[in-house]
């Protein structure tokens, strides 16, 4: 007799709340003085940490900046915006392009059952360090590019990451996932959020001391939204221009 599957319980889903939170997350521009409670902060990051990601291996970095200096220094390597002087914190969304070795190892070491199965041992062990690895100069990628050119003729194959700019998309395809739960998160707590693209990014390396392989994806002013926290009513063009079914 096989071993039942795993299964998990679906908690009753208020569709209409989840649309008030998406429909009134905006990139707000000036916060107000509300103070952003430690709490909620940790419960929108614990949130953030749920997201999808690939191949569970989590390439993200959540940097929390709330001292008054480093925060003044932050926001001028913002350029000055209003949403990164008027946020109470501002959280710096990090990549990574090198745990993923490590995160191989503590999924094996963390499997939440007695034993890890075959295929999924297979995978972190050996398979993913295959996938995910370049070699000296990046002569491993090429040998798995020009093997994915040929083999692909016949049956479908992965296409990546071959490179080091290969990985930097594939980490940042994640991160972005856990960056958008953490803005919905702090939208459903009644706070606020905006994304900036606009920054120094050596400028905060610097101050962050971030590691080589980690590069920042975007910083988010959070706060509560002052009453013209939003500049202008949300545009969006034409549903069709979008969708398309095949």
């Amino acid at each position: 007799m096989s071993k039942p599957r795993y299964h998990e319980a679906v908690p009753d889903i208020d569709v209409e709340e989840f649309r008030k939170v998406v429909m009134s997350r905006r990139s707000v521009r000036r916060f107000d003085g509300t103070p952003l409670p430690d709490a909620v902060l940790d419960d929108c990051i614990d949130m953030a940490l749920l997201a999808p990601n690939s191949s569970n291996l989590q390439p993200w970095e959540f940097h929390v900046v709330k001292t008054p200096a480093l925060k003044k220094q932050m926001a001028a390597a913002c350029l000055n915006q209003n949403a990164a002087r008027s946020a109470q914190v501002l959280v710096v969304i990090v990549a990574r392009t090198k745990t993923w070795k490590e995160h191989c190892d503590l999924t094996l070491q963390q499997w939440p059952q007695e034993t890890v199965p075959k295929i999924v041992d297979n995978y972190y062990r050996k398979l993913a360090r295959i996938h995910y690895t370049q070699g000296p100069l990046n002569l491993l990628g090429y040998g798995k590019r020009a093997f994915a050119a040929i083999a692909g003729l016949w049956r479908p194959m992965p296409r990546g990451p071959f490179t080091r700019a290969d990985m930097k998309v594939w980490a940042a395809k994640s991160v972005s996932l856990g960056a958008e739960n953490f803005m919905l998160a702090l939208r459903a707590h009644g706070f606020d959020s905006c994304p900036m693209e606009g920054f120094d990014e050596n400028r905060v390396r610097k101050m962050l001391s971030l590691p080589a392989d980690a590069f920042v994806v975007m910083i988010v002013g959070c706060g509560k939204r002052a009453e013209d926290g939003v500049y202008h009513p949300r545009i969006r063009f034409e549903r069709e221009r979008f969708v398309k079914e095949h």
